[in-house]
């Protein structure tokens, strides 16, 4: 199908872009001996994640049990749930994928979550994979990097635990100016280097040093002490990797197709892609890195100036402009939960849509 005959607003996906993007990223793995572990929140497509197990993925990183059951249900069995799981419905769930054969990685900080997998560890004649999570910075969840040890020190009394490794997110570069990334990615090492060396000195041997983001994985993954590598983005890139300095134009994949339904005025048009389409994230974790809520590809005179839930409104500046009935091909700012809006992927290969992928896990978000 022509690009032109594709009903909008629609999600585009340059299989040839995607597929340089998952290569890359296991080109690096291979380079710097880490496992990668791509986190599929960014995606929520199990086509995806077999593309990238083909090119050097080692199982998937999850935030939602939903996603794990989608992710184990399409065969992919090592899963890193890098979320803290508390309530019994959750705690069931990781019951029945534990007893079905997946090989399930947990997530704890504090001692309340470490009691709770304990439980139902013992209860089940089973044990549970654990990662530590270290606060490298973000300031979300995770410890503070000098309580990590003591706090390991103390699953020795949970006998239904195993303690796996550390892992930590520097989502703060999502605040940063473009030539803070490299110093946050090489800090986030840093940070996790010396952790791992502290445990070793108590004679923790074999554990994970895993880290994540796709602008900081670049730097940290070279670090020394790390085994495990978590970016989610990179397979896409957005206008937000654009602002980072991370990626270019022709490193982004998805694209939203949409067309101009209004000029009211000279400099006014309007297409129908609003909020339920582009989401209105302007630049996660902190300062905004782009300006409105899209690039537009082949009209750098436009600017996304304002969404409302069906309508997108965009402010023209001097040259040319789209007519209406046009369609015109929009870099979101955050790709992630644009994708988590649509039911599927159109896929273009040399300007034809080929066929589609269904988003899978889209809206599996408990």
């Amino acid at each position: 199908m022509q690009l032109n005959k594709v009903d909008t607003p629609s999600l585009i996906l340059d299989k040839s872009i995607l597929i340089n993007n998952i290569k890359e990223m296991g080109q690096l793995s291979k380079k710097t001996g880490v496992k990668l572990k791509p986190h599929i929140k960014a995606h929520k497509c199990t086509q995806i994640a077999k593309l990238q197990q083909q090119y050097g993925a080692k199982g998937v990183t999850v935030a939602k049990l939903s996603e794990a059951e989608v992710m184990f249900a399409a065969g992919i069995k090592d899963i890193l749930i890098a979320y803290q799981l508390v309530g019994t419905e959750k705690l069931q769930k990781l019951l029945q994928l534990i007893k079905k054969g997946a090989n399930i990685t947990c997530l704890l900080d504090g001692e309340e979550q470490a009691v709770l997998l304990n439980d139902l560890a013992i209860a089940n004649s089973i044990q549970i994979k654990i990662y530590v999570e270290v606060d490298s910075g973000l300031n979300r969840t995770g410890l503070e990097p000098d309580k990590v040890v003591h706090f390991i020190k103390t699953l020795s009394k949970f006998p239904g635990l195993i303690f796996t490794g550390i892992m930590t997110h520097a989502g703060q570069v999502y605040g940063a100016g473009k030539d803070q990334v490299p110093l946050i990615g090489e800090n986030e090492g840093l940070i996790m280097e010396k952790v791992a060396i502290e445990l070793e000195s108590i004679g923790m041997k074999n554990f994970e040093v895993s880290v994540g983001s796709t602008p900081t994985v670049k730097f940290s993954a070279y670090n020394r002490k790390v085994t495990e590598i978590r970016p989610g983005n990179y397979i896409f890139n957005d206008a937000i990797q654009l602002g980072l300095g991370v990626a270019n134009k022709n490193q982004c994949s998805l694209k939203v197709l949409a067309t101009v339904i209004s000029k009211p005025t000279l400099n006014r048009l309007v297409i129908d892609a609003g909020s339920k389409t582009l989401a209105l994230d302007k630049g996660a974790h902190g300062t905004e890195l782009v300006q409105g809520f899209g690039i537009f590809i082949d009209y750098p005179n436009l600017c996304l100036e304002r969404l409302s839930e069906e309508h997108g409104i965009i402010t023209a500046g001097e040259g040319k402009v789209p007519q209406i009935g046009e369609k015109i091909l929009i870099i979101p700012n955050h790709a992630c939960p644009v994708v988590n809006l649509a039911d599927e992927l159109l896929i273009m290969e040399n300007g034809y849509i080929t066929e589609s992928w269904a988003i899978d896990a889209r809206g599996k978000n408990k």
